[in-house]
């Protein structure tokens, strides 16, 4: 009875110097990539839960199963079926505050052969929004917002926040449903934390909500009395669209809200903090307000931006702008820095441009003279970390002349490094007022082609670089009667703004990769034969 009862709980047990291992109920053939976890403590944290499951394998679905046990029971579906097997072997009987874990397969009823599970995906869906609370807690949330709430607390009242053993912000999570991250260790010492709120629009609004009331709460426990405004967070990127013309949104929300808001200065942003600080004053339900109206610019220009990307990922075939890390990430694990997004190196050379190792570029790329300093920054700490963030070499050239009102920067890198770089090297002229607000900015860059592609660039009559022209907004220019230099390479000018000139890069490398190709299929063609594909 006794042993009967360790295979059970443990799956193996030692008798007498052997190793004896459970045979599974489930028939072999039967066994999938999906499995239940029973007997989880009814209290503990989904980010806990989520964590451990990811240590074996990619977890495709995880989803609670209501019950009227008090300890909690998901279905969790793996990639693969050796993940599967996996967790079996490490999570049955795993003890987790005096619970034993039960593991047991979910069977495949459509008896699939054995084999790599990739296939028999039905009745599944992706991983939903994020959790609210544990799994003992009851139900997923409503659907979320595309974009978090961030707000920064006083590291004082995190505490508070907390409550005995998280009792207090499991409680919110519930009544808002939300989920909420608050991120201690981040900036250890600071006098502020940033919390993250993952919820619909109004669940966000909720929970900020009894957040300001707990510190105020806990303020007037503790004698504190110095003034707690709120204080939101966001992407620059989102902020002069919040600002308005002439600051005319934000004065309208201090207006419509009583209070008075002020936004932290651009100087106080880096490569790795692309946020600013919106610090509101006023009462908690004033403040409640300006909240939502806050948040719904910030969510217009999110969406604004979203459905631009979007058109430009189809335009830039296999470019994923998300993951290069340039607009903040509307996933659940939004974080607040771009550190999350590590530079093109640390993928082994990989681009998300094709396939394999990828060729490195270089462009040259025309800034106001006056501009140099702005891009270099306070002892050269700006370019740093532009070289570092885009992984891609920067240098800014001499001046051709005391008079020159155009200074080059040199950037060498693959495309997804060119992309990144020059793309911050755009945004940075426009946040320092290089141009005007209402001017879009615009730059000519420069690449170098083979002497014997240029005309393939141009077409007959003119044809291609014309095609190139109306689908880019880009002007393109093959300078006639140029000297190749001494690689035999001439240079084709791009002129417009960002999205424009890295569509014509792109473009023009296509056609030169596909002049490689033709050459490369002539040499071969009479001894193994050539077939493009």
């Amino acid at each position: 009875m006794l042993l009967k009862l360790l295979f059970c709980v443990l799956g193996k047990v030692e008798l007498h110097g052997k190793l004896l291992e459970v045979e599974h109920s489930v028939p072999k053939r039967q066994r999938s990539c999906k499995l239940q976890i029973r007997n989880i403590p009814p209290h503990m944290q989904w980010e806990v839960l989520d964590s451990m499951l990811a240590q074996y394998g990619t977890v495709e679905s995880c989803e609670q199963v209501n019950t009227d046990t008090e300890t909690a029971v998901v279905n969790v579906r793996y990639a693969a079926k050796d993940q599967a097997r996996l967790v079996m072997e490490k999570l049955n009987g795993y003890m987790m505050e005096n619970y034993a874990l039960k593991v047991s397969y979910i069977p495949d009823e459509t008896a699939a052969p054995e084999g790599p599970g990739v296939g028999g995906r039905r009745g599944f869906n992706a991983r939903g929004p994020p959790r609210s609370g544990s799994p003992g807690m009851g139900a997923r949330p409503k659907v979320q917002s595309d974009i978090p709430l961030r707000v920064l607390v006083p590291t004082q009242f995190v505490g508070a926040i907390i409550g005995k053993e998280g009792a207090t912000i499991r409680n919110i999570t519930k009544q808002t449903h939300s989920k909420i991250d608050i991120h201690r260790k981040e900036n250890a010492g600071a006098a502020e934390k940033p919390i993250t709120i993952h919820s619909t629009p109004e669940g966000c609004s909720k929970a900020c909500t009894t957040i300001m009331e707990i510190m105020q709460k806990e303020a007037l426990d503790t004698k504190f009395t110095e003034e707690i405004p709120l204080k939101i967070l966001a992407h620059n990127n989102f902020v002069g669209r919040l600002i308005g013309k002439e600051g005319r949104n934000l004065k309208k929300i201090e207006q419509d809200t009583g209070t008075k808001i002020t936004i932290s200065p651009l100087q106080d942003l880096t490569l790795y903090n692309p946020e600013r600080t919106i610090t509101v004053k006023g009462s908690i339900e004033a403040c409640s307000r300006a909240e939502e109206e806050v948040m719904k610019k910030v969510r217009e220009a999110y969406e604004s931006d979203m459905a631009a990307m979007n058109l430009q990922s189809n335009l830039i075939p296999g470019l994923n702008l998300n993951a290069l890390g340039l607009f903040p990430s509307g996933t659940p694990g939004m974080g607040p820095s771009m550190s999350n997004f590590p530079p093109s190196g640390a993928h082994g050379g990989c681009s998300s441009f094709g396939q394999g190792q990828p060729e490195s570029e270089t462009v040259h790329l025309f800034i106001p003279a006056l501009a140099v300093g702005a891009i270099i920054g306070k002892q050269g700490q700006h370019i740093k970390q532009l070289s570092h963030f885009a992984g891609a070499s920067i240098k800014i050239a001499p001046a051709e002349g005391m008079d020159a009102k155009q200074r080059m920067v040199i950037i060498v890198g693959p495309p997804e490094a060119q992309f990144k770089a020059q793309c911050r090297i755009f945004g940075k002229l426009k946040e320092e007022n290089f141009f005007g607000p209402k001017e879009e900015v615009k730059l000519e860059a420069h690449i170098k082609v083979p002497s014997f592609a240029a005309g393939r660039v141009i077409g007959k009559g003119g044809k291609t670089v014309n095609e190139l022209q109306n689908l880019t907004c880009a002007e393109v220019v093959v300078p006639r009667d140029q000297t190749p230099d001494e690689n035999d390479q001439v240079i084709v000018k791009i002129s417009g703004h960002f999205f424009a000139c890295q569509l014509a890069q792109r473009k023009i490398q296509e056609i030169l990769a596909q002049r490689n190709g033709d050459s490369v299929c002539q040499k071969t063609q009479k001894t193994a034969g050539c077939r493009r594909v």
